[in-house]
């Protein structure tokens, strides 16, 4: 299994012969090393409907139609789009061919701003667990620190955890170091900072801050094995 970072939320995961995007935002993402036009994934997985998650989703699915798996109503509202989707909701889990997702809780808010400045509900935002070849792979999409996490650190033994640290819109750096602690990951590594102003951070602030964990803060296009 391959899993690159690629700036801000954007996760891609290589495995069983398919390519997974989580969160493609790269339009208007200034950190990202991708070019939205060369994206042929198989599968789109999404946390929740805000603009810098969905991201590109509508004109990759337009183009390579992949499976899009979202919370249920951002699932629909993408179904209305002509795009081939799958919703599932909280606490839920799905195998596919290409793994097996389950979505958990994250305390954020999940709408979708359209060109002509309508607001879409796009029901609860969701972190994701991933599992494949063995390894489990958790995306905490954006959301504050809260006491669950502890439970799902000890249902799933996370190999990696893909946590936010931008404060302001999700939780900071001292409250992701507590979530590590409650997560127990093998690797964490922070996202969703420094891509706008409210946002800015220095992830070696949050790596000093985890003492017992091992942290790997990656520039967009770097990768790792599993």
């Amino acid at each position: 299994m391959k899993i690159s970072y690629h700036g801000h939320s954007v996760v891609k995961i290589e495995t069983n012969g398919k390519t997974i995007l989580i969160d493609p935002f790269i339009t208007g993402n200034e950190l990202t090393d991708l070019k939205a036009s060369d994206q042929t994934p198989d599968v789109i997985l999404l946390t929740h409907g805000h603009n810098d998650h969905v991201g590109d989703t509508i004109d990759i699915a337009k183009e390579s139609n992949p499976l899009i798996v979202a919370p249920n109503e951002l699932a629909v509202y993408l179904g209305w789009q002509g795009l081939n989707v799958h919703g599932m909701n909280i606490g839920g889990k799905n195998e596919f061919d290409f793994g097996t997702v389950k979505f958990t809780q994250a305390f954020h808010s999940s709408s979708y701003t359209t060109d002509e400045n309508e607001i879409i509900y796009t029901g609860m935002p969701a972190g994701i667990l991933f599992t494949a070849e063995g390894k489990t792979i958790y995306h905490a999409g954006d959301t504050s620190l809260f006491g669950d996490m502890e439970l799902i650190g000890k249902r799933h033994a996370i190999d990696v955890a893909f946590l936010p640290i931008g404060d302001n819109f999700t939780m900071g750096p001292e409250d992701a170091a507590i979530a590590v602690e409650m997560l127990n990951p093998k690797l964490v590594v922070p996202v969703h900072y420094d891509t706008f102003p409210p946002i800015r951070q220095n992830p070696h602030n949050f790596k000093d801050l985890v003492t017992s964990h091992k942290v790997n803060i990656m520039k967009a296009g770097e990768s790792i094995e599993l």
